[in-house]
């Protein structure tokens, strides 16, 4: 199955997810271009109209969902299905079985619990919906509450990386990437 077979939006107690829409986008570059955001991000939007050049691209706007609060848009998700690696033998085996995710809560909602709600029903999407084995994320090191959501969801860090990605301010960063398999994963694990 894939994202687009399924019935959207999907809704937590206080969320709702759906596939991103053009229309979205100026709501995502306002929240992005916060420095408490851009902070973590790969780059800095300054240009509104090249964000949404960039980002309705259909193979990228595919990939985000919006996390509203009743009518109030307050994030989004990514969601990026991908082939496992596998032997050339086994390829086809291992095709459309993980995802890569990422999360972003606009900093007026920040610390309320809603981005561990929305990355527990990303997860349950993936596993439950999509049948997939494998969900991995990545963040850097000190970006504290992002490697904190992915835990609370069950996560495990799986790599640490030494001073592998150069950030804008110059300064070479530690990194975490972490990942759960389908058959450890808890979809309890929001409280």
């Amino acid at each position: 199955m894939k994202p687009a077979d399924l019935l959207w939006p999907a809704s937590t107690a206080r969320l709702a997810i759906r596939p991103a829409v053009v229309e979205d986008l100026p709501r995502i570059f306002e929240y992005y271009r916060k420095p408490e955001v851009s902070e973590w991000l790969a780059s800095h939007p300054a240009d509104l109209d090249a964000f949404i050049e960039r980002a309705r691209q259909p193979e990228l706007l595919a990939c985000i969902y919006v996390v509203e609060r009743g009518d109030i848009h307050i994030g989004d998700l990514y969601m990026g299905i991908r082939d496992a690696w596998a032997q050339k033998e086994v390829q086809a085996q291992a095709h459309a079985t993980q995802a890569e995710i990422g999360y972003v809560i606009a900093p007026d909602y920040a610390g309320q619990g809603y981005a561990n709600e929305a990355v527990a029903e990303l997860l349950r999407i993936c596993f439950e919906d999509l049948g997939l084995r494998r969900v991995t994320a990545e963040c850097l090191a000190e970006n504290v509450a992002s490697w904190r959501v992915m835990e609370k969801a069950g996560m495990r860090r799986e790599t640490v990386t030494r001073q592998a990605s150069l950030h804008r301010s110059g300064r070479w960063l530690d990194g975490y990437g972490y990942a759960v398999l389908a058959d450890e994963w808890c979809g309890s694990r929001v409280s």
